[in-house]
């Protein structure tokens, strides 16, 4: 189950709603992704704050293409399922205007093992960081720059491709 949207969501809410859907599993993973309020200074940006890599960041736009975007996410969603053997997944990712310590994403698998639900997750977060298609632009007070996926995010894809 995917859900790309502007609105914030409860961790509780989010946790008891695929504990349902996953009947009787034995582990269920849960990963939440925060806005930071300081500006990675690994991170790859282009423009004016290129030079000017510290720094707090007063807001994250995050736009994406609808369809597209939903796509992707299932698409994701849908190899994790054919991986491992998962009996419940959630994907929620923040669109639009947040603010640094909001939260951005949320991951869940759910599984009879803790190893399949862990790995599952984590695959997920890092297919999100660098195969879906949203586009971040990062505020402070010298201004703004779209961000570039790290290399690092990247690099995480290798692990799941062997």
């Amino acid at each position: 189950m995917i859900s790309i949207q502007t609105a914030d969501f409860s961790l509780d809410e989010e946790y008891k709603k695929l504990r349902e859907r996953a009947g009787d599993a034995g582990a269920i993973v849960t990963f939440t992704g925060l806005v930071r309020e300081i500006y990675d200074s690994g991170s790859e940006a282009t423009g004016q704050l290129k030079e000017n890599r510290e720094g707090k960041i007063s807001t994250l736009y995050l736009e994406h293409y609808p369809g597209m975007t939903e796509k992707s996410l299932q698409q994701i969603s849908d190899q994790a399922a054919r991986t491992w053997p998962l009996l419940a997944t959630r994907i929620i990712h923040r669109v639009g205007q947040l603010s640094a310590k909001d939260q951005i994403v949320f991951v869940g698998t759910a599984s009879a093992h803790r190893q399949d639900a862990f790995e599952s997750a984590q695959f997920m977060m890092d297919y999100l960081k660098s195969n879906a298609p949203f586009w971040k632009k990062q505020s402070s007070e010298s201004g703004s720059v779209w961000i570039e996926s790290k290399q690092s995010d990247t690099d995480a894809l290798d692990r799941w491709q062997n």
